[in-house]
């Protein structure tokens, strides 16, 4: 009989605090839609502080975060982007960039890192002289952490490469950030620095740090002006969102620090799970975990994950012979879940 549960599913998967929940019950708040609820005013305010760049936007979600930049940038239909092939935008977002947004996205290949090739991204820059035929270059994405690589790191030198590369052909550079923090602690970089490159960056507030709602889209003045038109549109603009932006505050100032534990946990799995035949675990930098199931194993991840969620413990299959779990510390704090 299980009477506890390891739930390692995704670093999404926490509930707030007391402190959160206190912060919210007391949350000052008023209109965010008309630009006055406090509150927000407040986070929007820190994470600009914190993250380097002028203006800060609160949204709903990762996803709404990196579409709104994605659209703010390319505001011309039939714009194109350069994206990893494996990054977040690209396959989990539903393709929102082009359904809705009219941006036609040109993938490079993603390498183990998460980083590109510079060349190859300089390649997937369109000639300006055939866009009679071709979409018009406008953006240049990256992720950082790269989930799909196993959260790793993105270091500062790289991005500035690219950032150059961005320049010498008048091009925006934007930052999927969902875990900019587990990246800057890992390599002991400030996440400001990590970003400077960047001409916006999206930050998700309810994965690795734990609020339970909400992403911040940081950039120029003029950018976020642009950015809140859009969000509005989107459906995105929120009232009293204060009550939601006050956990959010408290995960800012509580939990940054304590994102280095949930990197430990998933390397001491990481180490131990490599010790077992049949198994083959990826490099872990920060706090996702991919494992791999050799062939002469003969049982698929499906099959492991049944078999662990029997025994209280919850993992995701994300391929017949890949499956990965993912640490944050607010899990084992909230759930009372031993994260092992």
């Amino acid at each position: 009989m299980v009477t506890r549960t390891v739930d390692l599913r995704s670093d999404t998967v926490t509930k707030p605090t007391e402190a959160m929940r206190a912060a919210m019950a007391t949350a000052e708040v008023d209109d965010d839609v008309l630009g006055y609820d406090p509150t927000v005013f407040r986070l929007e305010t820190e994470m600009a502080k914190i993250m380097g760049k002028e203006a800060a936007l609160f949204v709903p979600s990762g996803t709404m975060g990196n579409l709104i930049s994605v659209l703010t940038h390319c505001d011309v239909r039939g714009s194109e982007v350069i994206l990893g092939d494996n990054c977040h935008i690209f396959i989990y977002e539903n393709g929102g960039i082009s359904t809705i947004g009219g941006v036609h996205p040109r993938t490079v290949k993603n390498n183990s890192d998460g980083t590109m090739d510079l060349d190859l991204i300089e390649a997937a820059i369109r000639d300006p002289r055939g866009e009679i035929v071709y979409p018009t270059t406008r953006l240049i994405c990256l992720e950082n952490t790269h989930a799909n690589s196993g959260g790793k790191c993105l270091s500062a030198e790289y991005t500035d490469q690219v950032g150059e590369l961005a320049k010498k052909h008048d091009l925006k550079l934007h930052i999927d950030g969902a875990r900019i923090f587990n990246s800057s602690v890992a390599l002991g970089v400030p996440v400001d620095r990590l970003v400077r490159a960047a001409d916006s960056v999206s930050v998700c507030l309810s994965k690795g740090i734990g609020a339970p709602i909400g992403s911040i889209i940081v950039g120029s003045k003029s950018f976020i002006a642009k950015a809140r038109r859009l969000r509005k549109t989107l459906g995105g603009g929120m009232r009293q969102v204060g009550v939601i932006a006050a956990a959010a505050l408290v995960a800012l100032q509580e939990n940054v620090g304590k994102l280095e534990s949930d990197h430990k946990k998933a390397r001491l799995l990481a180490d131990g799970l490599n010790e077992m035949k049949g198994l083959r675990v990826d490099p872990v930098e920060t706090n996702i975990v991919y494992v791999e199931i050799e062939e002469g194993l003969h049982i698929s991840a499906g099959k492991i994950v049944k078999n662990l969620e029997e025994r209280g413990i919850l993992v995701m299959d994300v391929s017949p012979s890949r499956f990965n779990s993912s640490f944050n510390n607010i899990q084992s704090v909230i759930n009372n879940r031993n994260n092992c």
